[in-house]
């Protein structure tokens, strides 16, 4: 081989190293961070007191629709809720400051957590959940941003389509962590 080719040879493997270099981003597959995370330290999130945080880590409030009022069950009910759609394993966070009501599976929810707020007004629920965090627990303090468990599908939740099934109801302090009156997240979330 003369030293032309050579040199031509080495300058085109030169070219296409700058090129993957500066030029080609390689992004992996919608892989979920590990849980457990730390919290969210407070600096970080929103500066207003009693904000919401989007309880699906990573997911833009851009990306969120308003599902709230949409028929469910054949259209035998509203849906009270909204769905965030997110791969399956995506850490679901703590939307506010508050307590873990109670871990509870069922047939439509499938794994789920009621959370209560710190004046006890409110209680945040999350369902379809693949996992809890580790060492979650039933009366546990929660900040808002700490992870609370991973997106999925259990419950009735079609297995091809992972989301967080995220509702909020207003209830009086001693009121019990099921019923309460629907409030629409859709407005609180995408205005935080």
């Amino acid at each position: 081989m003369n030293r032309r080719a050579w040199g031509g040879g080495a300058a085109a493997l030169l070219l296409c190293a700058a090129f993957a270099h500066f030029c080609v981003r390689i992004v992996p597959a919608e892989a979920p961070s590990p849980l457990p995370s730390p919290p969210v330290p407070r600096s970080s999130q929103t500066a207003a007191r009693g904000k919401l945080v989007i309880p699906v880590e990573g997911v833009p409030s851009s990306a969120l629709a308003d599902t709230f009022t949409q028929a469910r069950a054949g259209g035998a009910r509203p849906h009270d809720a909204i769905d965030i759609m997110a791969a399956r394993g995506r850490p679901v966070v703590a939307a506010a400051d508050g307590r873990v009501e109670k871990l509870f599976w069922s047939g439509e929810g499938g794994r789920t957590l009621y959370q209560r707020s710190t004046d006890g007004k409110r209680i945040y629920y999350y369902a379809h959940l693949d996992s809890y965090a580790p060492g979650l627990g039933e009366g546990q303090a929660l900040q808002r941003g700490q992870p609370i468990g991973t997106v999925g599908s259990t419950g009735n939740a079609d297995e091809s389509a992972p989301h967080l099934h995220f509702a909020i109801h207003l209830v009086r302090p001693d009121e019990p962590w099921y019923g309460g009156q629907p409030i629409n997240p859709y407005p609180l979330l995408v205005g935080s």
